[in-house]
């Protein structure tokens, strides 16, 4: 039971970071000369390159973290991606005042989901995932293509000696 609820979690967990980063992603993937623009603005160097990395990384990203695909590297990928993005585009340290408030709050905020997407590299997907699916932990299954454990025998085929009560 318990080992089920953590699975949920990890699922409810997915899902949450993805939904921080895919909507975005999306808006972009629509308009990616526009945040190309964006990007020159705050004076990044090769901005379409940039742009159209950032919306692979958010479209794809968290695709592979719903479904649970290759989640070390996902992780990370995405960690850097939010932490990089965090200090690109929120540079907090240039304003003053309301301004500086709300850049050093998208910019914590960034830093979060980097860190939300460290933890999930840590821990894995869970067995509601693809992952889970291959390895055969979902509903104690073995995996596709991979047979069932036999039980051990004893050398010999005897049946093991009991113990005097």
């Amino acid at each position: 039971m318990i080992a089920r609820a953590q699975d949920g979690l990890l699922l409810t967990s997915r899902l949450l970071l993805a939904a921080a980063l895919l909507p975005t992603g999306i808006a972009r993937a629509l308009n990616v000369s526009g945040f190309a623009i964006t990007l020159a603005g705050a004076g990044l160097p090769a901005p379409n390159a940039l742009a159209t990395a950032a919306v692979i990384v958010q479209v794809f990203g968290p695709l592979a973290l719903i479904l649970g695909v290759l989640p070390r590297l996902t992780g990370l990928a995405l960690a850097a991606f939010a932490a990089g993005m965090a200090f690109l585009l929120h540079p907090f340290w240039h304003f003053i005042g309301a301004a500086s408030v709300a850049e050093r709050t998208l910019f914590l905020a960034d830093l979060g989901l980097a860190g939300g997407f460290l933890i999930y590299a840590l821990m894995g997907p869970g067995a509601w995932s693809w992952q889970g699916w291959r390895s055969g932990r979902v509903a104690g299954k073995p995996a596709p293509g991979k047979a069932a454990p036999r039980p051990k025998r004893n050398p010999g085929g005897r049946a093991p000696a009991r113990a005097a009560a």
